[in-house]
């Protein structure tokens, strides 16, 4: 069995089995990330998620490389809409909403470009997509098979955004008994108040929902865990 791996993180270091984690990298769409995309037509400043993409890139590539189990979430909604509740639909004062014709595609619809993961951070044949209609990644998919089936029981959750996907995952993890490390710089959100406080509720209390690290700290402790699964 490989040797537990230790990453300093608040409220206290955060220690995994390193064939018990997975790395989730939620929602890092064309749609939200790029200039057009809905993220921009909600009024938000694209390039506050730019600066998660390069460390994101490496932790991505160290846990590929220790052999860590990776899961990509996409959010979105079938060609016909009939997964997307109508409050959903109307919420807010987007000028285009899900499933309107956008620059990249039907905005949010699975199988447009749009909706599709960024090519800095596509997924790699064999590792595991999964389509959510809501905010949290185990809401309407297999996201807990998967984990069950891999024996998963920490996960490191990147992704955007702070307070809405990633937040939302986060407590549904929690509430599964799941053991979650956030890393600050690779998660972002569009209002840098919504950053810092979603990242305060996370591990205040004691770490009521999880851990709270960075890149640079787990990926000091990544090759370690390479070393001791091979």
């Amino acid at each position: 069995m490989p040797e537990p791996v230790t990453v300093p993180a608040e409220p206290q270091p955060f220690t995994f089995a390193p064939d018990q984690v997975a790395l989730v990298v939620i929602d890092m769409q064309r749609d939200f990330l790029l200039p057009g995309g809905f993220g921009e037509t909600l009024g938000n400043d694209v390039a506050q998620l730019a600066t998660v993409v390069p460390p994101l890139q490496r932790v991505l590539a160290a846990a590929r490389a220790a052999g860590l189990l990776v899961v990509h979430t996409r959010e979105g909604h079938l060609p016909d809409l009939s997964d997307l509740p109508p409050a959903k639909h109307r919420r807010g004062r987007p000028s285009l909403r899900i499933g309107d014709p956008g620059p990249y595609g039907r905005i949010l619809v699975r199988g447009e470009y749009g909706h599709d993961i960024i090519d800095e951070l596509a997924p790699l044949p064999g590792e595991v997509v999964l389509d959510k209609p809501g905010k949290g990644a185990f809401y309407g998919t297999d996201l807990q098979q998967v984990l069950d089936e891999a024996g998963v029981q920490a996960l490191v959750v990147t992704g955007v955004t702070t307070e809405v996907c990633v937040h939302t995952t986060v407590r549904e993890a929690n509430d599964r008994g799941y053991e979650v490390l956030v890393l600050a710089d690779c998660v972002g959100s569009y209002f840098p108040e919504f950053q810092r406080v979603g990242l305060d509720m996370i591990a205040a209390q004691g770490g009521i929902f999880g851990w709270v690290s960075d890149s640079a700290a787990l990926l000091a402790a990544l090759p370690r865990a390479a070393t001791t699964a091979a």
